[in-house]
């Protein structure tokens, strides 16, 4: 999900009172790029990097909605760093000034760590590949079709894979941050945060909004381990209380009590929230109650060919037309921009952005110009550096998945570099990664080359990890790079963490997966489970379109998915029509992709991100100014809090401790039944 936090991105160059950022800053010296790189910096992205690893593996493996921790990765480091320095001067030991620059840092490291949790694809396209995932559908269950997992091979797919991204778009970091001047909402959001920590009026809120960050989030993890008491078998505690009565609870339309979604609720915008309370209405209260009664007239067997099928073929298609969508319409939006940028370069209309000459420079945009070009990484370093990760991949992953050749991953290596530039440029306009969709295409072309026989569901799906992982990286890096502009980290510095955060993910993302979730829930990736895992499915699925067609869907499931995937073009379409002739309707258009997501799972997560809409809503209707500096704060402690509690329940659930009460709601005819039970 992209940063709530967009509209700062205006204020990029004002500080307190409207004044210069840079003047403000003008009087603090700004560290060479080595002394960006600090050991407490990395010291604290490495405990950060595991804990927000850890919420982006847990949110993956629940319902795959996972909202930006940048403001929390920025605040606790901002804590954390503040603090060291605090006790060391207290018993007489002098530190280094805490900069902006190594704020900066911190956050880049951190978010590129957990940013791996989700590029490593351990919630779905990995997960995709398991027997447990594909015992759920019939097609496609075969030894070649499927992979066993290990920690080995896990650890070493994602480093052989996540690096090649860095490299692939190095070279255009100047042209696309100066030259075409791209926005990067997120990263420039997060300039603007991390600039206001560090003014002494922004450094006194930054200590108010970590006290609340740790406040709500003691009040989460002391709530989820009373929770646990109450949790002995399945279907026991708070979790399944049917707060609707048990008719709704059977459609899964309850209040689950967890906080971690009330705090997502309350970071994501009004309409996804709303959308996925939509798409819940639509799909458990009206569509599949419907389809239900249709047993035995459109289908007889269970699994993918039952009811199952409609689900996850359903919530494909809406997210395939969702993301085809934006595929299309961000790269007419990029192509237009771009042959824009190149004519007005060679008509000679725009004036050359790294003059500081330039009359037409603000004070703030020369120093951050000097700054950013007075560092370079040579162009040696960014071709080398991709030729030879790349033939190191070329060779590893085929052993890794032998359904995969060589000239596989070569072409993929040879088209990758492309389709970077085309993400990157596309997030730096509308903020939209589309490093998704593309995986979703490797697994169509790659599963159909190889087809079903020689394990092309498999196929596909390594590709997309290869894809996805090439892509993902390559954007996240480029809003790194605005991140660094606008606070004077030198680009060196921002690669050199972001390198460092991408070799801490690739060790903390696998052996979380491992240790806290595939070892320590054996349901994991089952329906109904604690931890669905809705993604490993819905990618395996896209999977076996690609290999082995439609013929395996039940009766009229095409026909139905089809609609909706028109459904998700229309209403995107619709929204940016209503954009174009500034009609302000378009807010209310729901969103596809989010509509999409409880169509598989259920209501129960949307109604706990109402909630925490709804306490958002009302703080702001009370204080707003209040409300946009504390939301953030509260709601990631409310995340960090209940995601915590998972590593110790994970380690009781592998020591074979289980709760000593199972709290359970019956209905009354049921409970009759039990009490005649007991009193025979």
């Amino acid at each position: 999900m992209g940063s709530s936090d967009h509209e700062d991105d205006r204020r990029d160059g004002e500080g307190e009172g409207g004044s210069s950022i840079e003047q403000i800053f003008e009087s603090k010296e700004v560290p060479s790029w080595a002394g960006q790189l600090t050991l407490r910096a990395f010291a604290v992205s490495l405990g950060l990097g595991f804990l927000f690893g850890f919420i982006v593996m847990k949110l993956n493996l629940t319902t795959g909605i996972i909202p930006s921790l940048n403001v929390a990765a920025g605040l606790l480091g901002f804590f954390f760093v503040k603090s060291w320095t605090t006790v060391l001067s207290k018993i007489g030991f002098s530190s280094k000034p805490f900069t902006r620059q190594e704020n900066t840092v911190i956050q880049t490291c951190v978010v590129a760590s957990s940013g791996i949790s989700f590029s490593s694809g351990y919630a779905s396209y990995i997960l995709g590949m398991t027997k447990k995932v594909a015992a759920q559908s019939d097609a496609g269950n075969t030894p070649i079709n499927t992979k066993t997992l290990s920690l080995g091979w896990m650890i070493g797919f994602v480093l052989v894979v996540s690096f090649v991204g860095l490299f692939s778009i190095l070279p255009l970091r100047r042209i696309m941050i100066l030259q075409y001047k791209l926005t990067y909402p997120s990263g420039t959001a997060t300039a603007y945060l991390i600039n206001s920590f560090h003014t002494p009026k922004g450094a006194k809120l930054a200590k108010k909004q970590v006290a609340s960050l740790f406040k709500w989030f003691s009040v989460s993890f002391v709530w989820a381990f009373f929770q646990w008491f109450f949790t002995a078998a399945d279907g026991c505690g708070f979790a399944s209380f049917p707060t609707f009565g048990l008719q709704a609870f059977k459609y899964n339309f309850y209040f689950d009590f967890s906080s971690t979604y009330v705090g997502v609720g309350m970071i994501c915008p009004y309409i996804i929230n709303l959308s996925m309370l939509l798409g819940s209405v639509i799909s458990w209260g009206i569509m599949w109650p419907l389809i239900e009664k249709k047993q035995g007239v459109w289908y007889t067997a269970g699994g993918m060919r039952g009811l199952q099928g409609y689900k996850v073929f359903v919530a494909i298609a809406m997210i395939l037309g969702d993301g085809l969508y934006h595929f299309v319409a961000v790269f007419a939006k990029t192509s237009i921009s771009l042959i824009k940028n190149l004519r007005e370069n060679r008509d000679g209309s725009r004036t050359d952005p790294l003059s500081l000459e330039n009359d037409n420079l603000s004070y703030d945009d020369k120093r951050r110009i000097k700054y950013f070009t007075q560092d370079q990484i040579p162009m040696s370093v960014a071709l080398g550096g991709y030729a030879f990760l790349a033939i190191i991949s070329i060779i590893i992953v085929p052993h890794i998945f032998t359904q995969l050749k060589w000239y596989h991953i070569l072409v993929i290596y040879l088209v990758a570099p492309i389709l970077a530039f085309c993400n990157s440029y596309g997030c730096g306009l509308t903020d939209w990664s589309l490093a998704s969709n593309y995986g979703k295409i490797a697994i169509f072309v790659f599963g159909s080359w190889v087809g079903m026989e020689k394990g092309g569901v498999v196929a596909g799906l390594a590709a997309c990890g290869v894809m996805m992982s090439i892509v993902s990286t390559a954007s996240d890096l480029m809003q790194d790079f605005k991140t660094g502009y606008l606070t004077l980290a030198s680009p060196r510095s921002m690669f050199c963490s972001q390198v460092i955060g991408t070799l801490m993910g690739c060790i903390i993302s696998p052996v979380v997966f491992w240790v806290f979730f595939y070892k320590a829930y054996p349901t994991l990736g089952e329906p109904g489970s604690s931890f669905p895992a809705p993604f490993g499915l819905l990618y395996r699925g896209i999977a076996l379109i690609g290999t082995e067609g439609t013929s395996a869907l039940p009766k009229h499931c095409l026909e139905i998915a089809l609609g909706f995937l028109l459904l998700a073009v229309s209403l995107n379409l619709l929204r940016d029509m209503l954009c174009h002739f500034k009609i302000s309707a378009h807010k209310y258009v729901p969103s596809a992709m989010a509509m999409a997501i409880p169509f598989y799972l259920g209501g129960y997560f949307t109604i706990d991100m109402c909630v925490g809409s709804l306490i958002r809503f009302i703080w702001e209707k009370k204080d707003k100014k209040k409300a946009e500096a504390f939301v953030p704060a509260m709601a990631s402690g409310l995340i960090c809090g209940d995601s915590i509690w998972g590593l110790p329940a994970a380690v009781l659930s592998l020591a074979k401790v289980k709760p000593p009460i199972c709290m359970k709601f019956l209905s009354r005819s049921a409970n009759a039944k039990v009490d005649g039970f007991l009193g025979g």
